[in-house]
């Protein structure tokens, strides 16, 4: 019952801002306006129940948490074979999805480009990106004993502001779906970083698109 009022809070959000798209009078293309972000704000946010939004950090009060919950932690060569087994379960069922997983020392990322997963100016999920977003969901179910950091990025085009609203409210949406998918809500940390993490040049075309994406970060829950 928790998980389908989390999933209905994030679908009304997700109404929510596809109603009061606006039209940019130059370029032509749908935009949200900044008042409607702060009026969603709280929808979105209630569908994430325990998560961790912004500021600080969360690594240590959400490792408290899942161990208080009765989910072991991690120790010594079982955290990277676990992660091991994470990895390639993702990489098997991620194949051809265009999100791809990469590995950092014991931490898988798996990144989420932004013109295949929201459309232009947006935070609504692409609906033919859900299958995608399940998939991930039934790893993350699987595998219980990680952290989960969703972070939205944007490129450097509009103002500092907007971008790091549109990140935040990206990274919610990623969030919130799969939360709604019954992934424990005390696992997750979102925040919007906005322009300020590009992985590409902003100067052209194919470098912003790139810098528009969310990305996963999952962490071995341990006692460390």
């Amino acid at each position: 019952m928790l998980m389908k009022k989390f999933a209905a809070l994030a679908l009304a959000a997700s109404f929510g801002l596809a109603a009061c798209q606006t039209q940019d009078a130059y370029t032509g293309e749908q935009k949200t306006s900044k008042a409607t972000y702060g009026a969603l704000g709280g929808a979105v946010i209630g569908a994430l129940g325990g998560a961790l939004i912004g500021g600080g950090d969360s690594t240590d009060r959400r490792q408290r948490a899942m161990i208080g919950a009765g989910i072991g932690a991690l120790a010594g060569g079982g955290v990277g074979y676990y992660m091991d087994k994470q990895e390639a379960e993702l990489t098997q069922r991620l194949r051809a999805s265009g999100v791809s997983v990469t590995r950092v020392g014991n931490d898988i990322i798996l990144n989420m480009p932004g013109n295949v997963t929201f459309a232009t100016n947006s935070s609504d999920i692409n609906a033919k990106f859900y299958d995608v977003l399940n998939s991930v969901a039934i790893v993350l179910k699987e595998y219980d004993k990680t952290l989960i950091d969703v972070t939205g990025h944007t490129d450097s085009t509009g103002s500092d502001q907007y971008n790091l609203e549109l990140s935040q409210k990206r990274a919610q949406s990623v969030a919130s779906y799969l939360i709604g998918q019954s992934v424990d809500s005390r696992r997750f940390y979102i925040v919007g970083a906005g322009e300020s993490q590009p992985i590409a040049t902003n100067d052209t075309p194919q470098g912003r698109e790139q810098n528009r994406r969310v990305e996963i970060r999952l962490s071995p829950l341990t006692t460390s």
